[in-house]
């Protein structure tokens, strides 16, 4: 017996297969093999076809299923990860009336902004720990301004993955952590935002029925079966956003626990108890996949846009082979790059820094000293530096660490980078080959309650090593209080 778990994201489609008694991973399948296009039609603007992500489950579910020789019959359970805050709009017979506004989709920033000088700072700290800003409701806001025939058409609007699971299974719902994600939910009341709702004139009843995150949420229909080749009747039994996921998918839920990736960019997602949100311009706040009226699961999500784009910018400039002679490149030199400093933020604006678009610096690059060694090195410091920068804020919501925990498809790969993150946060960080697919399969387990169970599946197939802190390294921290500064005067002259 089986379950799939799907990771719907803006570039690719995953379809991961796993067991359903032991969590052993089967296979994990991308579609397409190149990436989605994402449809701009303006600047800023980032569009997606939601029927695209459609055929791309289907497909990968088909494949699945075809190589591994598995009778549908044997598939018990279907969960959901999915991009964040994009936005699906369909009409009474459940016809998509527009693409999907996704999730790097800037046309809101504006409303959501008005939306927080006139309903103020503190209610929406209080009541949405977010502001307004460019998240899902904004969206549909600016639909109601700019398309209005359009919007008079709309039944309901959903979030990606209540979309996929509206095709397995013809219901339209959604949860409390997918409505928080879109700032549809007021944290004070324990229910749908309405005094954000009537202050953008959107009817309540535009939003799905709710669902909790881990529960019987849907079974395949028959023309989901048709389509997807799943057998009528396969439950679907989890959905979440893909950051909360990616947390849960490492067994991060609770205070203190922190997930942590290293890609193009770079996440912070830290789990609390407490609905303090002192920095809420700088950090996201949502409901974790674990939150209730009755357990404050709260995570809070700090993004670096520079990480791995910097690393990948630099293998491309310095025509190095590969990431792996990258790092060896590295670790010739000794911590703190002899006075080389780099600072990653060139991917945008940062969210952590006011949204400043201070672009990237090399400082004190030296030509008689510095050679292509010394920038992989003072990359890596630079964006470990950006991570316990971005820490740094997360305390004073007061976050503690812990433990961390990453997957190993990112630059933790890099013994030298995550023994650098180790030592700056002062925690130890543990490394499991695990992916957000696989984690949304396994989650399948969770509507039993089987809590202990899901961790012990991450721990018997996926532990790969673990980065502890050295306490004897002066350099790397000396090193870290000079980027600080250098990170101080920059912000000035911007």
């Amino acid at each position: 017996m089986y379950y799939i778990g799907y990771d719907i994201g803006s570039s690719s489609v995953k379809a991961a297969l796993v067991e359903m008694q032991t969590g052993r991973p089967l296979e994990t399948i991308h579609e397409p093999a190149e990436e989605m296009k994402i449809i701009s039609l303006h600047k800023g603007w980032a569009e997606q076809d939601p029927h695209t992500w459609w055929h791309y489950v289907c497909r990968a579910t088909k494949k699945l299923l075809k190589r591994n020789q598995i009778d549908p019959r044997d598939i018990k359970g279907i969960g959901i990860a999915y991009q964040m805050h994009g936005l699906v709009a369909v009409d009474y017979e459940g016809h998509i009336l527009r693409n999907s506004i996704i999730w790097c989709d800037g046309r809101a920033v504006e409303i959501g902004q008005r939306a927080l000088d006139d309903l103020g700072t503190d209610i929406c700290r209080r009541r949405l720990l977010n502001s307004p800003g460019n998240f899902t409701a904004s969206k549909l806001k600016w639909l109601r301004e700019n398309e209005k025939q359009l919007y008079d058409k709309i039944y309901k609007v959903m979030l990606p993955g209540d979309f996929i699971a509206y095709k397995f299974s013809g219901n339209l719902n959604t949860t409390i952590p997918g409505l928080s994600e879109g700032v549809f939910w007021d944290f004070k009341s324990n229910e749908t935002a309405f005094f954000l709702l009537d202050y953008y004139k959107i009817d309540g009843q535009l939003l799905p029925d709710i669902v909790d995150t881990f529960s019987l949420q849907g079974t395949v229909s028959k023309e989901g079966s048709e389509a997807s080749g799943l057998k009528k009747g396969t439950p679907i039994l989890y959905r979440a956003g893909d950051q909360p996921n990616n947390a849960l998918s490492l067994n991060v839920l609770n205070p203190g626990e922190i997930a942590t990736t290293a890609g193009t960019s770079g996440v912070v997602y830290a789990i609390t108890d407490s609905l303090s949100v002192n920095e809420f311009a700088k950090v996201n706040n949502f409901a974790h996949v674990n939150h209730s009226k009755h357990q404050i699961r709260i995570g809070k999500l700090l993004c670096i846009n520079g990480t791995g784009i910097l690393y990948r910018w630099l293998l491309q400039s310095l025509d190095f082979s590969s990431y792996e002679e990258m790092n060896a490149a590295a670790l010739t030199v000794a911590p703190g790059s002899e006075g080389l400093r780099i600072y990653p933020f060139g991917n945008g604006p940062e969210r952590m820094l006011h949204n400043r678009n201070i672009g990237a610096r090399i400082d004190f690059l030296n030509f008689n000293t510095h050679t292509k060694s010394h920038l992989c090195q003072a990359a890596l410091e630079g964006i470990a530096f950006s991570f316990a920068y971005g820490m740094e804020i997360m305390s004073h919501d007061g976050i503690t660490c812990h433990s961390i925990r990453t997957a190993h498809d990112n630059l933790f790969q890099s013994e030298l980078f995550g023994q650098m993150v180790a030592t700056l946060f002062g925690c130890k960080i543990e490394v499991y080959n695990t992916t957000g697919a696989i984690g949304a399969a396994r989650a399948c387990i969770l509507h039993e309650g089987e809590f202990d169970t899901f961790s012990a599946q991450l721990n018997e197939h996926d532990y790969l090593k673990g980065y502890t802190p050295d306490s004897s390294s002066s350099t790397l921290m000396e090193s870290y209080a000079h980027w600080k500064e250098g990170l101080t005067t920059n912000l000035k002259s911007h």
